[in-house]
């Protein structure tokens, strides 16, 4: 991922005046072209840009000798993997230089070919029905025959007669495409977020360059990274850092209203994964940068290629000033086509905003004949609207538009027999919809991809510090906001929050939260959950000091006493491990206010205690007066039922009962776990240690057994039952060494009901847990965040967890991936 630097000394030749010269480099690495200590333009082989215009006309004042350097990685567009192009970064890679070379381009020679291209797509793809699909055929065979190679006084003529071609307007019922320039830069993918940095450099040079001589071109730029389309902010705030003459041209071009701030959030954060809490920090760190940065906030939400997307999101989005939204993700879909492309989405809550999928199903379009008819074609709400958006430049791994995508669509922009194009914003374009938008769908609930759905378990260790971290953000925030109300002296340390928060919201980028990112990527943010974990913690211990300052300073020959503080909003009674005189932990049962803190020295009594007993045949039982729970030697819950009810909660007798899966999917490896792997199942059966009581009761009983998984993996459970607590805990420890395996628990309930219910962000979500439909069985893997539950009436058994995503519930059988 370093780069080497390369100084280039050329000389121009007198006998070039009047002619256009470009110094033409070609690697299989991408570079970047320096003249006088600033970026002037990306070069990537792959997206097309192997060239940088010295001068459009050479003149006799001009400089004929210059100096330019050129900084050149080892990577190419999509990372530095070997064959696939998903593929993990080759050590052994090289890099190649092919070609460096001072040329005289011939501008009259190029635009005949991009003629020719127009016409031959014409005559190709209109069809044989269609008259102008003729004439384009025949006006190409009069250029061939006008034109003489070796004579370039014939080449206006040849040019007249494709001009005549395109001269001929369509009338006013026809299709307006609106296109803009747009560069989707992964701000983590198959290259580590420093890349990120020098490819949003790469990619916006080119397009401010490109502003420079086409001062129609606009650009949507949204992510987190250096030079796209779609505004993210932390995007910007590297390339501010880092490429400050950059960035004042950027800001130059978002003042004429070229370079256009969408996305309003901090990064392209996953759609599902991150809690409500934040999304709403996306949202605000997003449209606080673009306000400060560029004096105005962000109208559209563009999320084009995260794998889902809450039904909060609408909610959300209307509270950050935002109504319209744009994405193409769905048209991934494995198994049903998404029936919309353009419709209103309601929330949770009824909230709703007008949403746009471009027709064409892509980010990355070229601004051929081939993309325009199919944008028309595949529009799936002809006669409802008559505009779409068309978003055309090298995407993924940067890149950008191209000169010669917007010489084509200059051809394209009222030519009989295609669509109209015109270059637009995204303003334009939703203004458009919107006064269309009376005969509009309405889609009500999630969008949820047909595809992916590995993405919600893959790399256990991010999603572990995801949902630590957004616990111990709000933690502190609690503490803090409690010792300012409290101390007027106390500092709210607001830009330190700011600076953890914004870590953490980077992590929740749509490739690193999924965990479908390279390994240096994983390690990078398990890196910055262990910094906010650390800092986390210091900050938290300052506000409690401020807040319990009295409390923290016992009296001489007073009995030892714990400090316990709560920071969720409902009065908890609790079984805690404290330190004991002795220096070992020992158990207390305590009551915390809520919101709250309670200094405890005489720990309650429960009013029964938790009673652990070993039956016949192996069997233990666990009661505490509220629940009652009967586990076998493998750990399999034979019953769990309330105390005052007879009903036992499980079904079958075989609770917590683990299953592995076969995990190979067709192609999208990290990403991907396919409905096939349910028929692979394979109960894990081999006991290592049977199970055997480790606390005996009282405040607390529990037991504990350990599984072999697999070929070589361990799995540890410590079930717990606490004196007054209404539920049964399981602490789970696993040692993974097994290789495209898919490892889940597995509980089922004596419930009958036709829909699960999920926690979302602020909310929650009822899913079908039968397969009466496609659209039902493409659920077969779903996420939820803490917790999961079916019930019927006056009945029903929840899961919780503290770490996972992924889940299903399918007939009466709760399944959390593990």
């Amino acid at each position: 991922w370093e780069t080497c630097w390369f100084k280039v000394e050329l000389s121009i030749p007198p006998a070039w005046a009047g002619r256009e010269v470009h110094f033409v480099w070609e690697s299989d690495g991408e570079g970047m072209v320096w003249r006088d200590a600033q970026p002037v333009q990306g070069l990537t082989k792959e997206g097309e840009k192997t060239s940088y215009i010295l001068t459009r006309s050479l003149k006799e004042s001009e400089p004929h000798s210059l100096t330019l350097y050129v900084e050149l990685a080892c990577n190419g567009l999509f990372g530095a993997g070997k064959g696939s192009m998903i593929a993990p970064p080759d050590p052994d890679r090289r890099v190649t230089l092919s070609k460096a070379e001072l040329v005289v381009f011939n501008r009259d020679v190029y635009e005949l070919l991009v003629d020719l291209e127009i016409l031959l797509d014409m005559a190709q793809l209109l069809g044989e029905e269609n008259q102008r699909s003729f004439q384009a055929l025949y006006a190409a065979n009069q250029m061939v025959n006008v034109c003489d190679v070796t004579d370039p006084s014939t080449f206006p003529a040849a040019r007249d007669l494709a001009a005549a071609i395109f001269r001929q307007r369509n009338g006013e019922s026809q299709h307006t495409i609106h296109a803009m320039g747009h560069c989707h830069i992964d701000s983590a993918w198959l290259w580590p977020y420093e890349e990120t940095i020098r490819k949003c450099a790469r990619s916006w040079v080119t397009v401010v360059h490109l502003m420079e001589h086409n001062p129609e071109l606009t650009f949507a730029c949204s992510q987190l990274g250096l030079i796209p389309v779609l505004w993210q902010a932390q995007q910007f705030e590297w390339v501010r850092r880092s490429y400050p003459g950059l960035y004042a041209r950027i800001q130059d071009f978002v003042a004429k209203g070229q370079f256009i701030p969408v996305g309003g959030t901090w990064v392209e954060m996953d759609g599902n994964l991150p809690s409500g809490e934040s999304m709403v920090r996306q949202f605000l760190q997003g449209q606080r940068f673009f306000q400060e940065q560029f004096g105005r906030i962000c109208s559209e939400f563009w999320l084009p290629d995260t794998f889902g997307y809450s039904a909060q999101l609408p909610q959300l989005m209307r509270g950050c000033g935002i109504q319209r939204f744009l994405t193409q993700k769905l048209s991934w879909n494995l198994v049903n086509s998404f029936p919309h492309h353009t419709f209103f989405w309601e929330g949770i809550d009824g909230s709703r905003v007008l949403t746009h999928f471009p027709p064409g199903d892509s980010y990355g379009m070229h601004g051929r004949v081939e993309e325009m008819l199919k944008t028309v074609k595949n529009n799936k709400d002809k006669g409802r609207v008559n505009h779409s958006a068309f978003l055309f430049g090298f995407g993924d791994g940067g890149g950008g538009p191209t000169q010669k995508m917007l010489d084509r669509m200059k051809r394209m922009s009222d030519t009989d027999g295609l669509p109209r194009v015109q270059l637009s914003t995204p303003d334009q374009l939703f203004s458009v919809l919107e006064k269309e938008s009376s005969q509009l769908c309405t889609w009500v609930g999630e969008l949820f991809l047909e595809l992916h759905n590995g993405t919600y378990t893959t790399q256990a260790q991010i999603k572990k510090g995801n949902r630590e971290c957004e616990r111990i953000l709000h933690d502190v925030e609690v503490f803090s906001s409690l010792a300012v109300a409290q101390d007027r002296e106390f500092q709210y340390p607001a830009s330190q929050l700011q600076q953890l928060w914004r870590l953490l919201l980077l992590n929740q980028f749509h490739d690193v939260l999924p965990g479908s990112c390279i390994q240096l990527v994983v390690e990078d943010a398990l890196q910055y959950y262990t910094e906010i974990r650390r800092a986390g913690a210091q900050l938290q211990e300052e506000a409690v000091e401020s807040l319990c300052r009295d409390l923290l300073q016992p009296e001489e020959g007073s009995s030892q006493s714990t400090l316990v503080l709560n920071t969720l909003s409902w009065e908890r009674t609790e079984v805690i491990s404290r330190p004991g005189p002795n220096g070992e932990d020992t158990l207390a049962l305590v009551t915390v206010p809520s919101m709250g803190y309670t200094l405890v020295q005489e720990p309650l009594m429960p009013p029964q205690p938790v009673v652990v007993q070993e039956g016949d045949e192996g069997f233990f039982t666990m009661e505490n007066g509220l629940i009652s729970v009967c586990v076998d030697t493998m750990g399999h819950l034979v019953s769990l039922r309330l105390m005052d009810s007879k009903r036992s909660s499980v079904a079958d007798g075989c609770a917590n009962q683990f299953a592995l899966f076969d995990d190979v999917p067709l192609y999208w490896d990290a990403w991907d776990v396919m409905d096939y792997h349910l028929e692979t199942r394979k109960p894990v059966t081999t006991v290592l240690k049977p199970l055997k009581v480790i606390l005996g009761g009282g405040l607390r009983g529990s037991m504990g057994f350990s599984l072999k998984v697999g070929k070589s993996s361990i799995l540890t459970q410590e079930i717990i039952l606490d004196a007054m607590c209404p539920y049964l805990r399981f602490q789970t420890q696993v040692e993974w060494k097994e290789a495209h395996k898919f490892l889940k628990v597995e509980i089922p309930v004596a419930v009958q009901s036709t829909n699960a219910t999920y926690e979302i962000q602020f909310g929650h979500l009822q899913r079908p847990t039968h397969w009466n439909t496609s659209w039902d069985w493409a659920r077969f893997e779903v996420w939820g965040h803490k917790w999961m539950d079916l019930s019927e009436h006056g009945f029903g058994v929840a899961l919780l967890n503290d770490c996972k995503y992924g889940a299903s519930v399918h007939k009466n059988v709760l399944s959390l991936s593990l």
